[in-house]
């Protein structure tokens, strides 16, 4: 075989090789990291429906799991939804990420495992109202090291703003799953227009759809505020 073929050969041998590794590594971390916040959520709902009840004892606070990927928070009308992607991603050059010198000085730490924390209306589940949203409340982000970073909305406000100083532990774990349930809480139901229930189809009424029920106003994330300054 000609040497320069031989040559690329290696070239991309070694590139497959140390990305295959990275990122068998990064799903391993991914998947511990997944399974510690299984425990805390588990412990998290244990805790504040034992405090609950001795105030209302119709106030349900549950740890539900549903499968390796899901686990759920249901608390009052909320329901957290916590889901484990299995895929590794990176991100485009112009991520404020991509520029962080702990970063930069290993491309190892480009890839990251991603954990998904939703905000459904815990009826939307309930009765499969399949048009309500849910909102994406924040990605939390492992790497090869198991460093995280995390994307989310203002509301969290946490105290995590460089990868290179967050690493992965129980306590940082527990503040985060607590933190998504205050910016749920927080997040009230706001009534629908006037204008926009006024009039139904006799598909919704068939269907026994609830055109009046509130929304949730959504949220906000941190990106987007850095963009408007």
């Amino acid at each position: 075989m000609d040497d320069k073929i031989e040559d690329k050969i290696e070239v991309i041998f070694e590139g497959l090789k140390q990305k295959s590794i990275t990122k068998q590594t990064i799903y391993r971390n991914t998947k511990e990291t997944f399974d510690q916040l299984r425990v805390i959520a588990a412990e998290v709902a244990e805790q504040l429906s034992q405090r609950i009840t001795e105030v209302d004892s119709g106030v349900v606070i549950e740890y539900r799991n549903i499968n390796d990927f899901e686990f759920q928070i249901k608390f009052s009308g909320d329901l957290l939804v916590f889901v484990m992607h299995s895929n590794v991603i990176t991100f485009p050059e112009d991520h404020e990420l991509m520029s962080n010198p702990y970063v930069e000085d290993d491309f190892r730490r480009r890839f990251f495992g991603h954990i998904m924390a939703y905000n459904f209306m815990a009826d939307s589940i309930k009765y499969s109202r399949m048009t309500d949203p849910g909102y994406l409340l924040a990605r939390f982000l492992v790497n090869v090291e198991n460093h995280f970073y995390l994307e989310g909305v203002t509301q969290l406000d946490l105290p995590f703003s460089d990868i290179a100083d967050n690493v992965i532990d129980d306590k940082a774990l527990r503040l985060f799953i607590e933190s998504t349930m205050i910016a749920s809480v927080n997040n009230d139901l706001m009534a629908p227009d006037l204008d926009d229930i006024k009039r139904i189809t006799v598909k919704q009424k068939m269907e026994n759809q609830q055109v009046s029920r509130g929304q949730k106003l959504g949220f906000s994330f941190s990106y987007e505020q850095h963009q408007q300054m």
